[in-house]
């Protein structure tokens, strides 16, 4: 199902974050941005080695990406001409930060493409892997801030939630469906 958040279709589906056609997609990375398991790895064997070149560039320029920021490079052998890479929080009891470092991965992905003229987007569920953030929170927070950022902003015009399994496709959209009450 489509939502519609100040002219901004947002959705959610189940399915591969390496193979959508959306403009940009987002990698749930780990702050050295050499790759890693999950999500990250996947987006890496897709891409190919064009992403890795431009990540360790990006790293020799600042040493990496910090927890809850992101940055980009391009898609490589992706549909996507852009990977925006993000930083999620590993969760440790959600007593150090963690919902907020959450929330500004979102953000600061969405406040990139914005910057970058991105239309469309996809996001994974991120920290919710090997991270070990509760998806059920992570979802409210996720949703939480694309639908903030989404009435506020024209661009992206198009924000999707990929997701990797029925289950977690459910749990997004009811975190959707509880907000919008």
């Amino acid at each position: 199902m489509d939502y519609i958040v100040n002219g901004t279709k947002i959705m959610f589906l189940r399915g591969d974050i390496t193979r959508q056609d959306t403009e940009a997609i987002v990698n749930a990375a780990n702050s050295s941005l050499l790759g890693g398991g999950g999500v990250d790895g996947a987006i890496h064997r897709a891409g190919g080695p064009q992403i890795l070149e431009e990540c360790k560039q990006i790293r020799a320029r600042q040493g990496g990406c910090p927890t809850g920021e992101a940055v980009i490079t391009t898609g490589g052998n992706l549909p996507a001409r852009y990977v925006i890479h993000t930083v999620g929080p590993v969760w440790r009891g959600g007593d150090r930060g963690e919902p907020e470092l959450l929330r500004n991965a979102y953000l600061n992905s969405l406040k990139l493409a914005a910057e970058k003229g991105i239309k469309s987007i996809a996001f994974p569920s991120i920290s919710t892997g090997a991270y070990r953030f509760p998806i059920d929170q992570a979802a409210g927070i996720a949703v939480g801030a694309v639908r903030e950022f989404a009435a506020s902003h024209d661009i992206p015009s198009e924000i999707r939630f990929v997701l990797f399994s029925d289950r977690d496709l459910q749990v997004y959209q009811a975190a959707w469906e509880k907000l919008a009450q």
